[in-house]
């Protein structure tokens, strides 16, 4: 009986001492590792995206979750194995702990990254003209739009890798904490018009210098810019509308998908995939579009003040309804699913503990 006993304090011992272990490494501080993780992007190409989701501190949390959903978000978070996919609940943690850091950036380094994104953005249209202009003149022009938009990713690939701010790739990740009762609505909304503005008067900018540029390079013409803009004006408000939420909702899945992989190979893949199909469908893109139709309004002769500004009232609100709605609240819903799930096991476990130590 002794011995059982022994046994039974051994095992209790090591359970504790494995508990605090497994704790000791969760709290890490999570801007500690965000500083180590920037000071190791230039050591290798893979990002140590997996101690994100191991760094998790009570204060990371809102004041409503209770301390067993605490232990349970940790635990079904937690994802160090690089050999595997990393987990639905690891993606999003890490992407509400991304945002979180946005959201404690200053005013001033947020309006930065944001209009450098706007500027960096405009790289995709002015490739998409060049080659427009080229191939408009041996091909149907419908012909020559669709190709040229398949230079759509370059300068997505430029923002998303460069980590610059876009308004339609952190739509759905900024509203996660929102959705989560970490930060309020009203920090939002202010956060995501500073990025717009940014973005808006980056991309302005953009069409301001380097499209005149371009046409006094004579890499396109007047004609050229109009006819691009008319591509993307030409249809009803409510069709732009619709196309609007396609392009926010496969944006917020970019975003979602770049935080999945674990290289910056496989992100430059997935950032061409999908903002190239977005190109290639047509549809239609806040950011981009502003600079398409700005162009238009400064350099064409079909483009209005008022035609511009309604354009891009309707597609900013149709992107993000596409990127929250289709893809932040269905995520997390999601998540909050998987949650409940892990917390009926592990209370099912903790009970079949028990009954196993009154039974020895």
């Amino acid at each position: 009986m002794s011995q059982d006993t022994e046994h039974t304090d051994n095992n209790s011992s090591h359970s504790e001492a494995e508990n605090i272990e497994d704790k000791r490494l969760i709290n890490k501080s999570a801007n500690q590792q965000s500083s180590a993780k920037d000071k190791d992007v230039s050591k290798t190409d893979m990002p140590d995206d997996t101690d994100a989701t191991e760094s998790l501190e009570d204060e990371d949390f809102s004041e409503d979750i209770s301390e067993a959903d605490k232990e349970t978000i940790k635990k079904v978070a937690n994802d160090d194995n690089l050999s595997q996919a990393k987990s639905y609940a690891s993606i999003l943690v890490e992407q509400v702990m991304d945002a979180r850091e946005t959201f404690e950036r200053s005013l001033g380094s947020l309006f930065t990254s944001a209009f450098t994104a706007g500027l960096e953005i405009g790289i995709s249209f002015f490739m998409i003209l060049s080659a427009f202009a080229l191939l408009s003149g041996v091909l149907p022009s419908h012909y020559a739009v669709v190709l040229a938009s398949l230079l759509y990713p370059i300068g997505f690939i430029i923002v998303v890798i460069g980590q610059s701010l876009l308004f339609t790739e952190q739509t759905s990740l900024l509203s996660l904490p929102v959705l989560n009762k970490i930060e309020p609505l009203n920090k939002l909304l202010r956060l995501w018009g500073i990025v717009i503005a940014g973005n808006v008067v980056g991309g302005c900018l953009f069409a301001a210098l380097m499209i005149g540029l371009g046409l006094n390079m004579q890499l396109f013409s007047v004609s050229d810019i109009d006819t691009y803009a008319e591509h993307i004006l030409g249809f009803r408000w409510w069709v732009i509308f619709g196309s609007a939420i396609l392009a926010g909702w496969m944006m917020g899945v970019t975003a979602w998908l770049v935080t999945s992989a674990r290289d910056t190979l496989s992100r430059i893949v997935l950032v061409t995939l999908i903002t190239g199909s977005i190109g290639f469908l047509g549809l239609h893109h806040s950011i981009v579009g502003n600079i398409e139709i700005f162009s238009a309004l400064l350099y064409g002769n079909t483009v209005s003040l008022g035609r511009y500004l309604l354009f891009l009232a309707v597609v900013l609100v149709g992107n993000t309804v596409g990127g929250v709605v289709f893809v932040a609240i269905l995520k997390n819903r999601t998540f909050l699913f998987e949650l409940a799930k892990v917390k009926e096991e592990t209370a099912k476990d903790k009970l079949e503990a028990k009954n196993n130590i009154r039974g020895h």
